[in-house]
């Protein structure tokens, strides 16, 4: 069975990409997406879900935590996350090297992550949110010193699930892929802490993925690339990470490098070729949050996602 989550990321970061996360649920095949609690607009994303009316013969739409520790501001006091922040300024570290480094280097305090990330889940929560599951902007989670205290955090806010940010390489192979070889290669190089991060989701008890497609191709999925993707998808459930929006004004004033891509992908995911692809390669689009309702526990893993 091939099973697929279409999780848009950077949820509240503008309005623009705000309403192209929503349309392209309405209107496509995005089943999933991920709030980041800190955003500019946080609050007009959570009214915008509040708005939805839910269609009968697609999944509901799964809202979960875009954890941002790199590239923004904490949600908690600059004084009670010290080692997070980059110096003299009062934000985290912006770049996932910058992040790597102070990761790999332990010199983040490990109950600083778990206090902000709590306060990241509850500051949803208390606007009404369920949280169906967590991911980190830029896969900062990938890193164990990282995770570790990001299960905690979750398991005390009630986050039953995470995205698994590893990319299997039958999905990498995608037409255009020699314009990204850093990419590529960042990509494979993470890959080394794979079985970490199995182990301790697993001694967790949260749900997860087979794995997330796309994350190469982030910055270059057309509806061409998307369709080549489902092409090589093989069974089990996967996560295809995207990040739509509209490339207006407002998306320019941030310090994203991802702005005419956004409506690329939107056009993709909304394409009529796109949903005939996953029709015609037997693909069930779920969402976190209905994989969550799922009454068996545990974490969706297998000896055919350890051989990958």
């Amino acid at each position: 069975m091939k099973r697929l989550i279409v999780n848009a990321d950077d949820f509240g970061l503008t309005r623009g990409v705000n309403r192209a996360i929503l349309e392209c649920h309405q209107r496509g095949i995005v089943t999933s997406t991920t709030l980041m609690a800190n955003s500019d607009e946080f609050q007009d994303a959570v009214a915008s879900v509040k708005r939805l009316v839910p269609q009968a013969t697609d999944p509901a739409l799964g809202v979960g935590c875009h954890i941002v520790l790199a590239d923004g501001r904490p949600v908690l006091p600059p004084s009670q996350v010290p080692s997070l922040l980059a110096p003299g300024n009062g934000l985290f570290y912006r770049s996932i090297q910058q992040l790597a480094k102070q990761a790999l280097g332990n010199r983040f305090r490990s109950e600083e992550i778990e206090a902000e990330a709590m306060a990241q889940f509850q500051k949803i929560q208390a606007a009404g949110i369920r949280i169906s599951h967590f991911d980190a902007h830029k896969h900062a989670h990938i890193f164990p010193s990282i995770l570790k205290p990001l299960l905690r955090a979750a398991a005390a806010c009630g986050v039953p699930a995470l995205r698994n940010p590893f990319e299997p390489i039958f999905s990498m192979p995608i037409p255009g892929l020699l314009r990204i070889p850093v990419r590529y290669l960042e990509v494979l190089a993470l890959r080394a802490f794979r079985a970490k991060f199995h182990s301790m989701v697993a001694e967790s008890g949260l749900r997860t993925t087979d794995g997330s497609l796309g994350l190469v191709a982030t910055g270059t999925l057309t509806a061409s690339n998307i369709s080549a993707l489902l092409d090589r998808m093989q069974d089990g459930l996967w996560e295809l990470v995207c990040h739509p929006g509209y490339n207006d004004a407002q998306l320019a004033a941030t310090d994203t490098r991802l702005r005419a891509s956004r409506e690329t992908e939107m056009q993709a995911l909304t394409a009529d070729s796109t949903r005939a692809a996953l029709e015609r390669y037997g693909i069930q689009l779920i969402s976190f949050q209905e994989l969550t309702r799922d009454s068996h526990r545990g974490v969706i893993l297998s000896d055919r996602t350890e051989r990958r």
